[in-house]
């Protein structure tokens, strides 16, 4: 097992963000995460992530209790994340940037070999011809592969994706979507991805799939036997799912 939730709880004063909360994850596995907005999804990331401690509950990654460590030990030991609104240091380059993730991620590499990483991760979204650009003149678009690559730079064993294909096109998801395949089949990470909306990405992705709904795990299961569930349509989706 490499990612273990017991009964995480999260409350931001009478809030309950996060309910209760069990989740495993395997190696390797793709997993989708899903419900309506303020269903407790980016705070579970957060909480996976180190960005929040759970007010109750335990977190285990590869059998190891990580409930209260910071996130900076987090990536060391395999976990990393995009987020929602990419966050690069803007100044620097996009070279630079993604060799930041070499440096501190579970890869540890040193200023050189890092550079050198970032090079490959930087080919392997497609965006690198613009690895001497400085990261603040990226498009939307660009700045959220150089997270996907900085993440990637840091060598995980646990991707968090938050949000990473909203606003794309849907050549630019099928692209990403077939990046994250491969990704996974050479390296062997498990990719957990919030998705909001975009349905027919979360089928091709997701071997299996949580829905989350008032902070609470509403189901979980095979992708189009939960995404078809009565209880998911009524609270989610609004109406039956059909993918050719």
């Amino acid at each position: 097992m490499l990612l273990k939730l017991e009964g995480v709880t999260k409350r931001f004063g009478g809030l309950v963000a996060v309910n209760s909360v069990d989740l495993e994850v395997e190696e390797g596995e793709k997993l989708g995460v899903v419900g309506p907005n303020g269903s407790g999804k980016t705070t579970l990331y957060n909480l996976i992530s180190g960005v929040y401690m759970p007010d109750e509950g335990r977190i285990f990654f590869e059998g190891k209790e990580i409930t209260n460590l910071p996130p900076y030990d987090r990536t060391k030991l395999g976990i990393a994340r995009t987020f929602q609104i990419p966050r690069p240091f803007g100044s620097a380059t996009v070279r630079e940037n993604v060799a930041i993730g070499a440096m501190f991620g579970m890869a540890n590499a040193g200023v050189d070999e890092a550079l050198e990483m970032a090079d490959d991760m930087l080919k392997l979204v497609g965006i690198y011809d613009l690895k001497d650009k400085e990261a603040k003149l990226l498009t939307p678009l660009e700045k959220k592969l150089m997270e996907l690559a900085r993440a990637l730079a840091m060598k995980p064993k646990l991707l968090l994706l938050d949000e990473l294909l909203a606003g794309m096109n849907p050549a630019n998801i099928n692209e990403i979507l077939e990046l994250l395949d491969r990704v996974k089949k050479e390296e062997n990470i498990a990719v957990i991805a919030m998705v909001e909306h975009l349905m027919h990405a979360i089928t091709k992705f997701a071997e299996r799939v949580v829905v989350m709904h008032q902070g609470m795990k509403l189901i979980e299961g095979p992708t189009m036997e939960v995404l078809n569930d009565p209880k998911v349509i009524e609270v989610y989706l609004g109406e039956k799912l059909n993918v050719g």
